[in-house]
């Protein structure tokens, strides 16, 4: 049996904000209300599938990790403080078989389309099934939880964010041009730990100033207990990369060259 084939036929597929595992947050608790949209695929009577799932608050969805290349026995968590560990003891993408599973929140169904929230996967996902959560089989908030701290429901979810009139300022510009939720992205990052960690892209610099990448920015940030203020927004690319080649109307640097001529940028 160790060499059997199964085939697996998803049933549809998930449209998100999040174009990488970079944007994508770590797990639903960390999406905070971020949608997105599950496209059953027509002509498999899925329609009728649907019945009776809109009474539902939650959902299951088994999805695939379809830009995995390969597996890992061993990976480093978000929330690890002692090293790697068995990726079957985690909730890593990088599995043997790259199943996912994630619980939603079910906003509505219209059609073949159902409207999610919580959502933690990229866009384009393949699903291969959904199931109803039901609280009471589902749900045990006292059991054992392995290798994280005892009792931790979500270990490091105890901080504050906040930011300067300069960092207000700076994001309020960039709302204004720019479809990314920039603010709602390093909250839901800093509010979990603002701890240096690779997959959070979290770095201490050589002053010992802090500084979060959330794709092309970055955002400079201090840390008092569990307060953490974000001082600054700066452009991710230096001048020379700033003055070579933007020009196209979709060249992610005509953005941050508007930026940076707004008087919005400077060295943290």
């Amino acid at each position: 049996m160790t060499d059997q084939t199964l085939t697996l036929h998803p049933i549809g597929q998930i449209r998100t904000s999040f174009a990488n595992k970079v944007e994508a947050p770590r797990q639903p608790a960390a999406a905070t209300g971020a949608s997105g949209i599950i496209e059953l695929f027509a002509g498999r009577n899925l329609e009728h599938a649907l019945e009776d799932l809109a009474g539902w608050e939650r959902i299951w969805v088994i999805f695939w990790f379809d830009r995995n290349t390969g597996w890992r026995p061993k990976v480093l968590p978000p929330r690890s403080t002692d090293g790697r560990k068995g990726v079957l003891s985690t909730r890593s993408p990088h599995r043997p078989n790259p199943l996912g599973l994630s619980v939603l929140r079910l906003a509505r169904i219209e059609g073949l389309l159902l409207h999610v929230l919580d959502v933690d996967l990229l866009d384009g996902t393949p699903i291969l099934d959904i199931k109803p959560y039901v609280p009471y089989t589902d749900a045990f908030p006292d059991s054992g939880s392995g290798w994280l701290a005892p009792g931790a429901a979500d270990p490091g979810r105890h901080f504050n964010v906040g930011f300067s009139e300069e960092a207000d300022s700076q994001l309020a510009w960039i709302a204004g041009r720019s479809p990314l939720a920039l603010r709602e992205r390093i909250v839901n990052t800093l509010m979990l730990g603002p701890q240096p960690h690779p997959y959070r892209r979290i770095k201490r610099g050589r002053d010992g100033g802090l500084t979060l990448a959330v794709q092309d920015w970055r955002i400079d940030f201090s840390v008092d207990d569990l307060q953490v203020n974000v001082l600054r927004i700066r452009s991710g690319y230096n001048p020379a990369q700033l003055a070579s080649g933007a020009g196209e109307p979709d060249d992610p640097r005509m953005l941050h060259q508007a930026f940076v001529a707004a008087g919005l940028h400077r060295d943290g």
